[in-house]
């Protein structure tokens, strides 16, 4: 997606143009005055219709004039190649993604960084440049205000939408919250128990001996098993979306409906174009409007019958914070911040990894060998302690997030006037953006096989070996590194562990590049549909 800059004259814009069309309302109903008083007034009726004349004619004036200003201070005219390239989308004769495209001219830049002038953006994928802008100078590269009104609708006061005295609160407080045993104990269990009651008998449902069985649309499944889980986590609540009969979940519609049209903002031309939609409660933004509203209602339900009902005793995220915070709103932003965060990311997450299982068979017996060499014979799931020493497997899911992270770039808004380690000039409220889509594509980063699904380029001795967050910004670093990531790992290790332990699953068009939806995580555009095989009779799950 594509934030644009300068967004108060933007804003301003749309207040000029809002107000071209009550004025000259004003206008014309002081040109065609229809009472007795200004038929019996001459002289009013005179000085009405010019003052009607001179709003009439002022807010045009104005207003084109405003205009000239927006249009004046973006260069929308650039004729540079990778402009020009952007502008009439020729990069699509080559590359099957933008963000393919983006990986393609940061390798060939010396510096790993390019600038879209267009857009105003500054694209890097330089490690010194990703150090520099989450740890050295974090406090002059904040998410800034253009991100926050994308997403301010939807997310708030959440932690994922704010910077300063507002993030640190939060950050602290989660950070608590988020590190002790009893919430990773919880968690655990939580999945441990979609797993085994639902995920598993559903694969079973459409499981055959051989791969001419039904295709399921994996991604779909992922999505589903992400959000009862985190809104589990989060809420207390399970909205049972991976049932059998695969329901639909009002609450799982509104929430899509709500971040996939949050995310389209950002792909406006100009965020202008929202902004008068949203002002005159139009088109997508009458839609978002409403899909929040309904978001709200179940929040805002679920605090009240925590209250009247008691949460002392509840493990999930949103009793946890009702402890320290009254404010019920504030409560509603932190927990929706949430449950974006640790719903879309962890089923694009293991949509990558099970659609390069398919092409690497090689990678699935190296899991099945590691499993059985941590769990007993007849053991049916991994313990929490046995998660951490599957050292293959965690190999395998970062190799997946190298290639296909579920996050593809991350933009920050400059301060003050800055320069980069690699000397690129960074001007006040200039959108900087590290591509960590490109940064797992970069020779000089991971040498001549980077291209390559190579598990063991993170193993050392067999050991898991992680690599610096600059180099590898999946999680972000600095002081904004994901406090998630542990939980998010363990989430994705038992799925996998659970699932190739007991199935044979293949994509239905393995190989060949993936071609993503534009969203605010990378999404498989028409899903990613599967057939399974039984690996071996299976127990019975619902009992």
């Amino acid at each position: 997606m594509h934030l644009a800059h300068h967004s108060n004259s933007c804003f301003l814009l749309c207040i000029v143009i809002f107000s071209l069309f009550s004025i000259s309302h004003l206008g014309i109903k002081v040109f065609f005055p229809l009472t007795m008083e200004s038929q019996v007034n001459p002289l009013l009726q005179f000085l009405q219709v010019s003052i009607g004349y001179f709003l009439f004619s002022f807010a045009i004036a104005f207003s084109i004039f405003s205009l000239l200003l927006f249009f004046l201070r973006h260069k929308f005219w650039c004729t540079c190649d990778i402009c020009h390239c952007y502008l009439t989308s020729s990069w699509r004769k080559e590359f099957t993604n933008l963000v393919d495209w983006y990986a393609h001219l940061l390798r060939n830049s010396p510096s790993q960084t390019i600038h879209i002038h267009v857009l105003g953006n500054i694209i890097t994928a330089n490690p010194r440049n990703v150090e520099y802008m989450l740890k050295t100078k974090f406090l002059n590269y904040p998410k800034g205000k253009p991100f926050s009104m994308i997403l301010g609708d939807l997310l708030g006061d959440g932690i994922f939408n704010v910077d300063g005295d507002l993030w640190t609160f939060q950050r602290k407080m989660a950070s608590l919250e988020l590190g002790s045993m009893s919430i990773r104990s919880y968690a655990f269990n939580n999945v441990k128990n979609e797993i085994k009651f639902r995920l598993l008998p559903l694969l079973s449902s459409i499981a055959q001996e051989d791969f001419r069985g039904t295709n399921l649309d994996l991604q779909d499944v992922f999505r589903r098993f992400s959000f009862d889980n985190i809104c589990k986590f989060s809420f207390g609540l399970d909205p049972g979306c991976l049932e059998l009969s695969l329901p639909l979940s009002h609450f799982a519609l509104s929430f899509d409906l709500a971040t996939k049209l949050s995310a389209e903002r950002a792909l406006a031309a100009s965020p202008l174009i929202w902004k008068i939609k949203r002002l005159l409660d139009i088109g997508t933004e009458r839609k978002l409007k409403k899909a929040i509203e309904n978001i709200d209602v179940l929040a805002r339900e679920v605090i009240r019958q925590k209250r009247k009902l008691g949460y002392s005793n509840h493990q999930d995220l949103l009793s946890r914070f009702m402890g320290i915070i009254n404010n019920e709103k504030y409560l509603r932003d932190i927990v929706i911040s949430f449950i974006l965060a640790g719903r879309d990311t962890v089923a694009s997450v293991l949509t990558s990894i099970f659609w390069l299982l398919t092409s690497h068979p090689d990678v699935e017996l190296r899991i099945r060998e590691e499993l059985s060499r941590i769990m007993q014979q007849d053991q049916e799931f991994l313990t929490f302690e046995q998660i951490n020493q599957m050292h293959y497997l965690n190999a395998v899911i970062h190799e997946s997030m190298r290639l296909y992270p579920p996050v593809q770039f991350d933009s920050k808004f400059a301060s003050e006037n800055d320069a980069l380690p690699d000397g690129t000039f960074v001007a006040k409220n200039a959108r900087v953006t590290y591509h960590v889509y490109a940064m797992g594509r970069m020779e000089n980063i991971w040498g001549q096989d980077y291209m390559d699904f190579k598990p063991e380029r993170w193993l050392k001795n067999g050991i898991f070996f992680q690599e610096s967050p600059f180099k590898y910004p999946v999680f972000q670093g600095g002081v904004r590194v994901c406090l998630g990531k542990e939980m998010a790992l363990m989430e994705m290790k038992c799925v996998v562990a659970s699932m190739v332990q007991h199935f044979d699953v293949r994509a239905v068009a393995a190989g060949g590049d993936i071609m993503f939806d534009p969203g605010l995580t990378a999404t498989v555009k028409g899903g990613l549909p599967v057939v399974v095989r039984w690996r071996r009779c299976l127990l019975n799950f619902s009992s």
